[in-house]
């Protein structure tokens, strides 16, 4: 996932181009020499939905304080979400958001400053339509959408992928479609069987080949081998001059455990999902309840001398120690448990993106 310059091919099985770009940017707060090293972390690492993002897709106006008491300490907030660039700018643009931003589940590096995508990732069609009918083989019809390259990232699916189909959003019924033009990910549900079985099966069909992530309830992605939200904030940290150790980072479902993992402090949001809670170093309140912020306030409210800021209390727990209450999740915030041990419950609808963004958490 290092960038690499302009026309250099992407990973392997794709089809499009790696972009580039000669600017530099290890100049801001996170870059080296900066004098930020007092700092507790100089990145804040958050995924947008089901973290930073209320359900409504909103940004509170506490968690705008908290991320300005953030860069205003000197640390620098990196978006890392799966969403592909198309769908980020919105909210980009609403957070007042400059420079990097890791889009994709780290296939795109974006420049929120100049609207430019410094790197990105395809996925090979014909390895990934090959897998699609062979979890197919074995579980049953699949629900399908896709994601196309970069810059467009339209999202095109299956009649039955979301109900109803989000705006600027394509629903086709004859599936050769979904395969007319290059992808960058495939979106996978089954109609009765929990995610996690979808997930499993994809994942040991893929091998080595492609990356398999669970981004959101209802939604399984098939991406270019090597894809992860970590790769993508290591490629982001070459560029930016920082490091794991001084990187914060927060998520609430599966597709953000290589970023939690990577990242020196991970932060997992109450009502996430299992898996996270219990990778995580602690857990912060849930997306509605301003979770980023709370820990924000407490840590850099503390370095700038102003105490650990109030809200509710943060819930520490060592890695590998899963909180009480972690059998069922709520994406979103939303109340929508699937994955149930006995893997009994099928899954929600997916949460459709916000008016005309596609995918994902």
């Amino acid at each position: 996932m290092r960038p690499e310059p302009a026309g250099v091919p992407g990973p392997a099985g794709g089809d499009e181009p790696v972009f580039g770009d000669e600017r530099v940017y290890g100049d801001g707060p996170a870059g080296r020499g900066s004098g930020a090293e007092a700092l507790p972390y100089r990145v804040v690492a958050t995924d947008l939905d089901g973290t930073l993002l209320r359900t409504d897709l909103t940004f509170s106006l506490r968690t705008r304080q908290a991320l300005k008491l953030a860069t205003g300490a000197g640390a620098r907030h990196l978006v890392v979400t799966g969403r592909p660039a198309s769908s980020c700018r919105p909210f980009l643009l609403d957070l007042g958001y400059d420079g990097l931003a890791v889009c994709g589940q780290g296939a795109q590096l974006y420049d929120a400053t100049t609207g430019r995508l410094l790197m990105t990732a395809s996925l090979g069609r014909g390895p990934a339509l090959a897998l699609v009918a062979a979890v197919e083989r074995e579980l049953g019809p699949l629900e399908l959408g896709v994601v196309t390259a970069a810059p467009e990232n339209r999202c095109v699916s299956t009649a039955g992928f979301f109900t109803p189909p989000p705006p600027g959003s394509e629903t086709v019924t004859d599936r050769a479609l979904l395969w007319a033009e290059p992808i960058e990910k495939v979106l996978m549900r089954h109609r009765e069987l929990p995610d996690r079985a979808v997930a499993e099966t994809a994942g040991r069909l893929a091998g080595d080949a492609m990356t398999v992530v669970h981004s959101q309830a209802g939604m399984v992605e098939l991406l270019p081998a090597g894809t992860t939200k970590a790769a993508g904030l290591a490629a982001a940290a070459e560029l930016l001059g920082f490091t794991a150790a001084d990187t914060i980072a927060f998520g609430d479902m599966p597709n953000d455990l290589p970023m939690l993992d990577w990242a020196g402090h991970g932060v997992a949001m109450a009502g996430g999902h299992p898996e996270l809670l219990a990778a995580a170093d602690e857990t912060a309140p849930g997306n509605d309840a301003d979770g980023v912020a709370v820990v924000l306030e407490r840590v850099f409210g503390a370095a700038c001398g102003d105490g650990p800021g109030t809200g509710p209390a943060v819930l520490p727990h060592p890695r590998g120690a899963g909180p009480r209450g972690a059998a069922g999740h709520r994406p979103g915030g939303s109340p929508a448990p699937v994955d149930r041990a006995d893997g009994t419950a099928g899954p929600p609808e997916p949460v459709p993106p916000g008016p005309g963004q596609p995918l994902s958490s």
